[in-house]
This record gives C-alpha cells, sequence and structure tokens, in this order.
C-alpha cells in the first residue's frame, strides 16, 4: 500500500524542483526527503526518480504516480470536509494569506462577521505574496488565501488548488502632478470607470523617459508593470522598488517617478501632488485553496464573509463577470 504522506513529498518534487525546497518546505531534512522517497521507490516497485548531474528528476512512473497522488489528496480533502461539516460548530485555526491592500481594506470587516458567526473559530492572517501561495497552500503552512492577478500576468493553473472569483480593480498611472497632462482625462479616484479609460499605450509612453516605481522584482506586481510598459514599447527605467502603495504613492508625490497603482492601493484622502489617471487594464481577486477543500465549511464560511465586506465601489467589477 502506498503511504498518502510519502505521495505528498513526491508531489512536492514534482513543484519544486529540488529535494533541498521539498526539505526546506516542509521543515524536513534533505536526507529524510530522500530516505522517504526511496521507500516510496520499493513500494511502487519501480524507479520514480532519475539523477540529473546533482539534482533529480521523476521517471514517467513518478509523473503518472504524482497525477494519482493530486486526485488522491483532492479526495482527502474532500472528506476532510465532510467530517467538519458532520461535526457541527466550526472551531480551531484557520491560517490565511492575504497580500497587504486585502488585509488592509476587505481581512478585517470579514474577521467581524467571520467572529459573529463563528466564535470558535480562530483566524489566523499571514501577509503573503500571491507568488508564494500555492507552495504554502500545497505545503499545509495555509489553508485559505487571496490571490490577484493582472491582465499583462495571468494566473497559470496551479496543480492541486482550486480558486473562486471575488472581486476585480481598476488600475490608475500615478504621477507627479507638477508633470504636464497626460494625453487622456483623469478620472476621480472615488468613482472610477470600470469600462472605460485612457488610451493605455499612450499614457505609459508619455512616462517611458520618466523613472518608475515598481515592487520588488519576483513578485506578480513587478512583473505587470514591467509588462505593461513592454506592451507600449519601452522597458521601463526603474530607480525605486518598493511594495507598500502608500510609500509608492509618497514617493511619487515627491517627484521621485511614475508607477501603475491598483484602486485598493490608493485609498485615502486625495493628494494634490498625485494626480491618477485611469487605465484600461484590471487586477482580480481570487480566493485560493486546496482541491477538495472549497466545501470545507471554514473555507466557505470565510469566502462568505469575504463577499459581504468587499466595497460597493468594487462589487460591479467583480472577478470573473
Amino acid at each position: 500500500m502506498l503511504d498518502v504522506r510519502r505521495l505528498r513529498l513526491l508531489r512536492e518534487l514534482a513543484r519544486r524542483g529540488t529535494i533541498a525546497a521539498v526539505a526546506e518546505a516542509l521543515t524536513f531534512s534533505p536526507s529524510a526527503v530522500s530516505q522517504q522517497l526511496s521507500v516510496l521507490e520499493r513500494e511502487a516497485g519501480l524507479p520514480l526518480l532519475e539523477r540529473t548531474g546533482r539534482g533529480v528528476r521523476l521517471t514517467p512512473a513518478g509523473q503518472n504516480l504524482v497525477r494519482h497522488a493530486e486526485a488522491v489528496l483532492e479526495r482527502l480533502e474532500q472528506a476532510d470536509a465532510d467530517l467538519a461539516e458532520a461535526r457541527g460548530g466550526l472551531a480551531g485555526a484557520l491560517r490565511i494569506g492575504a497580500f497587504p491592500t486585502a488585509t488592509r481594506a476587505i481581512v478585517p470587516a470579514a474577521l467581524i462577521a467571520l467572529a459573529r458567526r463563528h466564535p470558535g473559530l480562530e483566524p489566523m492572517v499571514s501577509e503573503t505574496d500571491p507568488a508564494a501561495v500555492a507552495h504554502a497552500l500545497r505545503a499545509g503552512d495555509l489553508d485559505v488565501a487571496l490571490v490577484h492577478e493582472y491582465d499583462f500576468v495571468p494566473a497559470e493553473p496551479e496543480p492541486g488548488l482550486a480558486t473562486e472569483p471575488l472581486y476585480g480593480e481598476a488600475m490608475y498611472l500615478a504621477a507627479p502632478a507638477a508633470e504636464a497632462p497626460d494625453p487622456s482625462e483623469t478620472r476621480p479616484r472615488e468613482a472610477p470607470d470600470p469600462s472605460g479609460g485612457s488610451d493605455q499605450g499612450a499614457v505609459l509612453r508619455t512616462h517611458a523617459r520618466a523613472p518608475w516605481i515598481t515592487a520588488t522584482p519576483g513578485t506578480l506586481c513587478h512583473a505587470m508593470t514591467v509588462r505593461a510598459c513592454q506592451a507600449a514599447g519601452f522597458t521601463p527605467r526603474v530607480r525605486h522598488q518598493v511594495d507598500e502603495f502608500a510609500t509608492v504613492l509618497a514617493l511619487v508625490a515627491a517627484g521621485q517617478g511614475v508607477a501603475v497603482v491598483p484602486q485598493l492601493g490608493v485609498t485615502g484622502p486625495d493628494d494634490p501632488a498625485v494626480r491618477l489617471t485611469r487605465l484600461l487594464m484590471e487586477r482580480r481577486t481570487n480566493l485560493a485553496f486546496r482541491s477538495g477543500a472549497g466545501a470545507h465549511p471554514a473555507v466557505a464560511a470565510f469566502g462568505a464573509a469575504l463577499r459581504a465586506a468587499v466595497p460597493p465601489d468594487l462589487a460591479g467589477s467583480r472577478a470573473g463577470t
């Protein structure tokens, strides 16, 4: 009989690429991971891994077994959801991953509603970049997470994970107000037009020679800005790399460059030193969880609380609609 825990290790190796990465993610030693995979090979009765220099890769039999492992793990999540439903009354920890703007603007209201309806549930929020969510969910470090995608950075399908749409946001080009006007109308941040906007390429090209402020490399926000500029015909000259949008806007106000920011990143009092121009692109936010866990009462309750907490000005631009 194949051991589920060893199947999980094989699945993680297929996703992470190295035994060292699997060991770090699952808090094992590399030798322990290798040992358990060797046992799994003996249980399977044929080679699942082959050496490639200093690394390993899955054999065709190993790749096929990973596909079966995904199905097995999904069924186990469904079984866990059924048991939780049968027990009645939600209790215990719910580990939530969320990115900063959602953590500030939406998650607190959702947690208030969740506490009123399910006082025995203990939500535990960790700020997590969406690029790191898939591994954290598969490793069991998170139970549910908010993830986002941009028009220029679409989400890739993640084996073992499922998502549900939550909302969409407008995107803005933030520039110092002292600069010459963009070739478009600037729209107020309080009432963005979800169906219209500026000539995006023209707006971005106006700032082709300006210094840019982006998120740190490796994040979806960084890739979004770079790809949007490249689609407009230039590569941005990056001066500052900052992840917090409030700080990004402060740098823009100080004349340090221009940036692309999402709607939730520009909430708060208007800053006369910053001019915001509505772009055609959007950021879409989804709820992510392990395949089979969508019916878990705690995951479903958190999802319902999140949807109720979405601000009205975002509700008309929900992801997937």
